[in-house]
């Protein structure tokens, strides 16, 4: 009996043999857990193959495997729009890997689409910058080459020195923490990009010192020629880990040269951005 019902319920060809199994036979329950264990963007691309496959895709259980362990706490307290977490996890995912301000508009968070790792960055208006309300020597200057509407120009100072602090509940995990800088003042003109070269001088006399220290007393500092002009560098301040997800974790960091023997100018501070460092690795060897 066995074998008559079991051979009932195959399909068979014109000629009478069994059809093989198809692609698009495979269970929208099967299909689901195979995708769980893809990342992000294969998930995505074999949404396309077939019916099946584009329903299991959308499954809540493989997008929140895919959200980070604090990603209620990124949408109730940092983004403040508890709102959020009434969508499916794969739209909450896709509006997560979007840039999403906040700190009123002065930092923004977003998760890497390929991994859902945090990614951070605090524009030059949320960091401390020595002399910046004097327009002797800084200004702010509009510009379509940063994600915010501003970047801090320095004309010409004696004693640089940017510092910057947060304080996040980040998941386990090795973070890295750059600043984005430009030496020169760039601009359009006639549609083609051009920078002023202008200001820049002293950043060749002595290197600039990078520095970032951790509430679990983690410490790092380092040095380095500012150099490549008309062309926008992330600088690496340096690494941090995080173990506990439960705790925030507080970062201080800076880039200072001090040396008051000579002035320094012709310089654009952009942001601090903080990615996974994995994350970091790809993005640096695309630069």
């Amino acid at each position: 009996m066995g074998a008559n019902i079991s051979g009932a319920m195959v399909d068979r060809d014109e000629g009478g043999s069994p059809l093989k199994p198809r692609l698009g036979d495979i269970p929208e329950s099967c299909a689901a857990m195979v995708l769980a264990l893809l990342d992000p963007p294969e998930i995505c691309k074999l949404a396309r193959v077939n019916r099946s496959f584009h329903g299991a895709s959308s499954a809540d259980f493989i997008w929140e495997s895919k959200l980070p362990s604090n990603y209620i706490f990124i949408v109730e307290k940092v983004l403040r729009d508890a709102t959020l977490l009434n969508l499916q996890k794969k739209q909450l995912y896709a509006g997560l890997c979007r840039p999403n301000p906040f700190d009123a508009g002065r930092k923004e968070i977003w998760l890497d689409k390929n991994t859902g790792g945090v990614c951070l960055s605090m524009s030059s208006k949320a960091l401390t910058i020595t002399g910046i309300d004097d327009r002797r020597y800084w200004t702010h200057i509009s510009t379509e080459e940063s994600r915010y509407p501003t970047v801090a120009y320095l004309q010409q100072i004696w004693w640089f020195q940017v510092d910057g602090e947060v304080e996040f509940g980040f998941p386990v995990g090795t973070y890295s923490l750059f600043f984005r800088l430009q030496l020169g003042k760039s601009s359009k003109r006639l549609g083609r990009r051009v920078c002023n070269s202008k200001h820049i001088h002293g950043w060749e006399i002595k290197p600039v010192r990078f520095q970032l220290t951790t509430s679990e007393g983690q410490s790092v500092e380092s040095r380095c020629h500012l150099d490549n002009p008309g062309n926008w560098v992330l600088y690496r301040v340096g690494d941090f880990v995080v173990q506990n997800p439960n705790a925030f974790t507080n970062i201080k960091f800076s880039l200072t040269q001090i040396d008051c023997t000579h002035t320094k100018g012709g310089l654009c501070v952009d942001a601090a951005l903080i990615y996974p460092t994995t994350v970091a690795k790809e993005i640096r060897s695309c630069s």
